[in-house]
């Protein structure tokens, strides 16, 4: 029990996760809550990195900065991603040892970008059914069932902040740590040091969102189905 994670964040691609919730990660680690990352490729080959190893580099220094516990590679193919049978048993046998209450991932297509992020949407949602399937250990590496509570997705930040056709968003107040989300993508020097504006563009789009939401930044998530919660006064950050 000791490696229990209280949430798991899934990327295709290390950055992903920083890009899409990196500011929420943070606040989580900030309030004491134990974080993973699964990153389902290693993202290489790109343009500008000298590879795997500089990649895996620049992951591990964005999870430090983000105050993130576990960061595990899948070691599924980049660019040719694709959800299949052993890929849901992949993530659902990592769900199955740190038994998250929380996980986040992708929630649609990001059109004109890499298709492996709607494939990675696809083998999380069927990974989150995996983990909680019984008479089925000897999959898992025998690990027991486990339930996950609660599934969000993101898009990445530079997309619209809703998902069509989703009625249940939630907006995140990332204020006190929309400099930690912006450090920890800059730790990626090989995919961002050449995309001039990359930050203000990462900067508008929190501040355009929080601004919907009276504050100055934030980040918004759907949720895979709708929760309830029985504080009312709390979830709507009413002074107590």
């Amino acid at each position: 029990m000791s490696e229990r994670l209280d949430v798991i964040a899934v990327g295709a691609h290390p950055d992903d996760v920083e890009v899409a919730c990196g500011g929420t990660l943070a606040a989580l680690a900030a309030a004491g809550r134990r974080i993973g990352i699964v990153d389902l490729t290693d993202g290489e080959p790109t343009p500008y990195s000298t590879g795997t190893a500089q990649r895996m580099e620049e992951a591990d220094q964005a999870a430090s900065e983000l105050g993130v516990q576990r960061r595990i590679q899948l070691g599924l193919p980049n660019r040719e991603l694709m959800d299949s049978v052993e890929a849901r048993i992949k993530l659902a046998t990592i769900f199955r040892r740190y038994r998250p209450q929380l996980v986040i991932s992708f929630g649609d297509k990001t059109p004109l970008a890499s298709p492996d992020h709607y494939q990675a949407m696809l083998i999380c949602d069927a990974a989150v059914f995996y983990s909680r399937l019984s008479k089925w250990q000897d999959r898992f590496d025998d690990l027991q069932p486990h339930m996950i509570d609660r599934h969000l997705y993101f898009r990445l930040a530079l997309e619209p902040i809703t998902l069509q056709g989703n009625n249940f968003h939630t907006v995140v107040d990332i204020t006190e740590t929309l400099e930690t989300k912006i450090r920890s993508v800059f730790c990626y020097h090989s995919q961002f040091d050449h995309k001039h504006g990359i930050e203000d563009r990462i900067r508008a789009a929190a501040v355009m969102t929080g601004t919907l939401a009276g504050v100055k930044a934030a980040e918004c998530f759907a949720a895979a189905k709708p929760y309830a919660t029985e504080d009312l006064w709390q979830s709507l950050s009413l002074p107590k």
